[in-house]
């Protein structure tokens, strides 16, 4: 089954990533596979209160994950996975990418203000000629109404 790879993050950007990645799949017969990254500069502090602190932050990307699946299974009838990696964001990106020969394409989705598309966008799109999967960019003010015409 080819999956469609969605970050969630706490961009604003990210809700649209997540609704083409589900549209896309359940118009296709494809699954979803959500990745969190937590960075590794959250956590350095003393062991006991880093341990603590990641298991929170684990808690938080799985309240997140849930309000998103629960629209998945909703009304797109998708079952998404949702894993959640440690590290660099791009870096981890791109070992989830070549990890899993399941991941099709790469959804992210681009900010609208002033300072560009976000970094994952912008890091990504350079090493997009390396990558084994294509990269689709949507628009963080896309309308719903767009987004399931052109799904």
């Amino acid at each position: 089954m080819r999956k469609f790879l969605v970050v969630l993050d706490e961009s604003r950007e990210c809700l649209n990533a997540m609704r083409f990645a589900a549209m896309r799949a359940s118009h296709t017969g494809g699954g979803v596979t959500v990745l969190s990254v937590i960075p590794p500069d959250e956590f350095n502090h003393w062991i006991g209160v880093g341990d603590i602190m990641r298991e929170e932050a684990r808690e938080r990307i799985i309240v997140h994950f849930e309000v998103f699946a629960k629209w998945m299974r909703d009304r797109q009838n998708i079952e998404p996975e949702l894993v959640i990696r440690e590290g660099e964001p791009v870096q981890e990106i791109i070992k989830q990418v070549n990890e899993d020969p399941e991941i099709g394409v790469l959804v992210l989705g681009a900010g609208t203000d002033k300072r560009g598309p976000g970094p994952l966008v912008t890091q990504l799109s350079k090493n997009s000629g390396s990558l084994p999967v294509p990269i689709t960019i949507v628009p963080g003010d896309m309308s719903k109404d767009r987004l399931e015409a052109i799904t």
